[in-house]
């Protein structure tokens, strides 16, 4: 899969290697603090492609039972394929094939149009839709809707990751379907371009770029390609992270002594949050923008601290862990999930807000979480993979692309 992942990507002139630290990446500007305050300031990864629909199999009392048959028409098999894939990775749906299903999936996909329909065991019509475009966004459209019409849940095959990777020597920056398909180099800086953050429509991407020489927040309009260096203030500006109504990014600024938190508008405007003697980096969001969760060495090893949008003491989060950092707060804002050190090497912790308890639930890196809330991203360097926190399954969507560091996923 490795080859035919490879020879896709080459062919479109798209992928390019990159170093995989994102911790020794960030070189101050001249006359300013040593970049050595700044730990874990990026915090997302991947891309490539699962060409083949991988076989994952959900406890039974986790998944919902449904039939499937291939889908007819002229562009039948082509929808059939990227649709099944699509079951398979969403987690919450069980392709059952003993007759027991809760509900039945059939479509006619010809001339450009899907028309797609579930029913239930009593043939009652569930969702009938009809959906144009490729066959790949028809497929995802539709199953998307099925997982919404019924888990409750939003799904994820129209959403889109973006990654840095390092194949071409350069640390350069490339988006991708959720599925690793589709992949594309956004940037071209041939220097250091990390920490890429999707806006929540996906149409625009912040990163941190090197152009100057020195560390700025750059924006890109992934439709267009028109860029503008957004964040430029003396010092380093990195880590941005978009708000959930993508009008503001959380960042990390050194403008006015060490590194701390600040929230900037896209359309101007700059708010300082943390002022303490740490550094502060990695701020993630809560669902409806009202509070950030960020990660501080202010009391020595990197903690978890809470702290409202505008402003005031961050709190203190125990994790249990003695170092926590890149926290990514779910969707549904139950969860968030972060980095801790384990066994000498990292691993991903998950954080039940409600509760209070975390553990951890896989070996990696910067991770992620999916619109569903249920899905986690996240790098193990050589690969990006997708993982569903439920099953405990995961699968690579990303890999033979050298180093592949800091995943962001749109919602």
């Amino acid at each position: 899969m490795k080859k035919k992942i490879l020879n896709e990507l080459n062919s479109k002139s798209i992928i390019s290697s990159i170093s995989a630290s994102a911790g020794m990446l960030l070189l101050l500007r001249k006359m300013t603090l040593v970049a050595a305050f700044l730990f874990s300031l990026s915090c997302l990864v991947c891309t490539s492609r699962a060409a083949d629909a991988p076989t994952i199999t959900v406890r039974k009392s986790d998944a919902i039972n449904v039939a499937f048959t291939n889908f007819s028409g002229a562009e039948g098999a082509a929808v059939t394929k990227v649709f099944s894939n699509d079951l398979a990775l969403a987690g919450s749906l069980h392709v059952e094939t003993g007759g027991k299903a809760s509900f039945v999936i059939s479509g006619v996909a010809a001339g450009g149009t899907l028309q797609g329909k579930v029913v239930d065991r009593a043939n009652s019509i569930v969702l009938s839709k009809s959906y144009s475009g490729d066959p790949r966004t028809m497929a995802h459209r539709f199953c998307d809707d099925i997982v919404q019409t019924l888990t409750g849940h939003p799904g994820i095959a129209m959403s889109k990751i973006a990654f840095v990777s390092n194949r071409t020597g350069r640390k350069e920056i490339y988006t991708a379907d959720y599925d690793g398909f589709n992949g594309r180099q956004i940037t071209h800086d041939n220097g250091i371009s990390v920490s890429p953050s999707l806006s929540p429509s996906a149409r625009e991407l912040a990163y941190t770029g090197y152009l100057s020489g020195y560390a700025d927040i750059y924006l890109i309009d992934l439709a267009s390609g028109a860029r503008q260096r957004l964040v430029k203030y003396p010092g380093t500006n990195s880590g941005p992270r978009f708000s959930p109504d993508g009008n503001r990014l959380a960042c990390t600024l050194s403008k006015d002594g060490r590194p701390g938190l600040y929230i900037v508008g896209l359309h101007g405007g700059v708010q300082r949050l943390t002022r303490t003697r740490g550094a502060e980096s990695c701020g993630t969001w809560s669902p409806n923008g009202s509070e950030l969760i960020y990660s501080s060495d202010e009391n020595g090893s990197p903690q978890l601290y809470r702290i409202s949008a505008l402003g005031g003491s961050g709190r203190l989060m125990p994790t249990g862990f003695g170092y926590a950092t890149e926290p990514n707060w779910s969707p549904d804002g139950q969860h968030v999930a972060f980095n801790v050190r384990s066994a000498g090497a990292f691993a991903v912790a998950v954080l039940d807000l409600g509760s209070g308890s975390s553990h951890i639930v896989a070996q990696g890196e910067n991770p992620v979480w999916g619109p569903d809330s249920r899905h986690l991203l996240f790098s193990t360097h050589n690969a990006l993979m997708m993982f569903d926190v439920p099953s405990g399954k995961s699968i690579p969507v990303v890999s033979a692309l050298g180093e592949v560091t800091e995943p962001t996923w749109s919602r």
